[in-house]
């Protein structure tokens, strides 16, 4: 009976274990394993221990201290303090039940992937280890079971408490196993790589703008080459190794590589792997400024992908970007410059741009003198030089104007990225909700107030990751919206203060403000407020290790 107690024991624990440290992998998921980055989310969110657990805990602590004091000062005969025991297990696992937190819809959910199962795997084994070796110890200097049982319960249910620290540990264990791992599969795909030398490699970077500049290359180039471009925001060295060893056949004439970073030297590592032939710069701005710093630190690794093309390489930047002009001056191999303002400098450029909630018109021209009248659905001036960006390339692998523009006719709005959904309602919505930067969210804002009819209602958390920029630019941002929208939802009453505070120094209508928990308050709050012809505009929607 006494086994069987204990064994029913240990699978709820470990049932219990696994169940919260499912929720802290998510995290460090969201986090891209870096236990840096895990640590900031541990300091900054409240998650890691609600009242709930910090109840329970307290409960737990109480009871086992009580049972002890029991036990040594007053135990009585054996089948009374067996009685007391397993009333002891029993508040135990309602205690237990009732520390658990509510499963959420995840905005992005956890995805078991190898990596993820390896750690997940690795931190039962580490707590069950852990536990074992507390059990042992027990054992050996009390080798009473009525004391040790609970003590052994005691100290598994810290180990449950802690489990964000837990997995911190596993984490570290097991990074050499997973570097060794990620080597491999780096090697694989540039072995791959090498092998293919008809292949003609194209990387991009920017800090914002390279994921739509990717599929708008990718649309024009496919009126003459087979392409195969990452997909999704894909820009990692595993992301894109990812898609090489699995995707790139010999088929394709062209791939297409994102070229994500966060830290210096981040470009150079995808550009070792990808070798592309060119190099585009969509922009450069505050992105990332939490692990940059510093706008300098962005320009000298998004120039690493210049940097390390080769000799007849050619490097492709928007001259439009005051910091990508810099790069672009001091840059001596093979260059095209696009852009819209001060022609003359310019090797691909457009003109007699207009912009409306319907897409763009503009004309297309070269230096030497080739033109072309273009109509696009994307919204919005900034996809007026991703598409310019898309050109450049096409004309550097030596397409005509008459194939670009049967290219520029096909591209389709990107998901998440000023979409517009009619849901039917006669409510017009524009999904910005992808990400969002302080370039980006004024281009949406320039957008929202291009629509004529109806109310303007923006919903937005405000930006992150902008480092000591952040409050300064979601103030700034506030103070914009002012200017446009006549409703505002912001998402998270921390976060958004900045926001309140900008739009307070343009003497918004506090009455047309709404400050919601989440996305799902803030539905709620346009059923109630909205109105046919009114256009909503969704500006970024934080991950859940971002969610107050």
């Amino acid at each position: 009976m006494n086994k069987l107690i204990a064994f029913l024991l240990i699978l709820l624990w470990v049932y219990f274990l696994m169940d919260r440290s499912k929720f802290f992998l998510h995290m460090i998921q969201l986090e891209g394993y870096k236990n840096d980055e895990y640590r900031k989310w541990l300091s900054k969110s409240g998650k890691a221990y609600d009242d709930k657990l910090k109840k329970s805990m307290k409960i737990i602590s109480i009871m086992t201290i009580v049972y002890l004091i029991y036990i040594i000062l007053f135990r009585k005969g054996t089948q009374f303090n067996i009685f007391v025991l397993y009333a002891f297990y029993i508040v135990w696992t309602l205690c237990m039940f009732l520390a658990r937190t509510k499963d959420e819809e995840a905005k992005k959910p956890l995805v078991f992937t190898k990596r993820a199962t390896r750690l997940y795997i690795t931190n039962l084994i580490l707590n069950i280890v852990l536990l074992l070796i507390i059990r042992t110890i027990c054992v050996k200097s009390i080798n009473d079971a009525i004391l040790c049982s609970p003590i052994v319960l005691f100290i598994g249910t810290l180990l449950y408490y802690f489990q964000p620290e837990t997995m911190y540990v596993s984490n570290i264990l097991i990074k050499p196993v997973e570097d060794s791992i990620n080597r491999w599969y780096f090697r694989q795909a540039q072995e791959k790589i090498d092998s293919m030398e008809d292949l003609y490699v194209i990387g991009i970077t920017g800090s914002f703008g390279k994921t739509s500049t990717k599929f708008i290359t990718s649309t024009i180039l496919k009126q003459r080459y087979k392409v195969l471009s990452t997909p999704e925001s894909y820009n990692t060295p595993m992301g894109l190794s990812k898609v090489i060893n699995n995707e790139l056949t010999e088929e394709y004439q062209v791939f297409i590589a994102e070229m994500g970073a966060r830290n210096i030297g981040d470009i150079k590592e995808l550009v070792q792997l990808t070798k592309p032939k060119i190099g585009v710069i969509t922009s450069i701005g505050p992105a990332h400024l939490e692990t940059f710093k510093n706008i300098d630190n962005i320009m000298k690794t998004k120039y690493e992908l210049i940097e390390e093309l080769s000799i007849d390489g050619i490097a492709i930047f928007n001259y439009d970007n005051e910091y990508v002009k810099k790069l672009a001056d001091k840059t001596f191999k093979e260059k095209i410059l696009y852009g819209m303002e001060n022609i003359e400098e310019l090797d691909i450029y457009a003109e007699d741009v207009e912009v409306s909630e319907l897409g763009s018109t503009f004309t297309i021209k070269d230096k030497k003198g080739n033109s072309i009248r273009c109509t696009t659905k994307l919204l919005g001036k900034h996809n007026i030089y991703n598409i310019l960006a898309g050109v450049s390339v096409a004309v550097a692998m030596g397409m005509n104007f008459e194939e670009i523009k049967r290219g520029i006719q096909k591209i389709e709005p990107i998901p998440h990225r000023l979409d517009i959904i009619n849901p039917g309602t006669g409510i017009i919505i524009i999904d910005d909700a992808f990400n969002s930067n302080p370039i980006g969210a004024k281009a949406a804002l320039d957008v929202l107030s291009q629509f004529k009819e109806g109310r303007k209602i923006i919903v937005t958390p405000g930006m992150v990751e902008l480092g000591e920029k952040e409050a300064e630019a979601n103030r700034e941002f506030g103070v914009n919206i002012g200017k446009v929208c006549d409703y505002v939802i912001l998402v998270g009453k921390k976060r958004t203060i900045p926001i309140y505070e900008g739009l307070m120094e343009v003497d918004y209508n506090e009455n047309n403000i709404f400050v919601v928990k989440d996305l799902d308050e803030a539905t709620q709050v346009i059923q109630k407020i909205a109105k046919p012809k009114d256009v909503i505009l969704f500006e970024n929607d934080l991950p859940d290790n971002y969610e107050e």
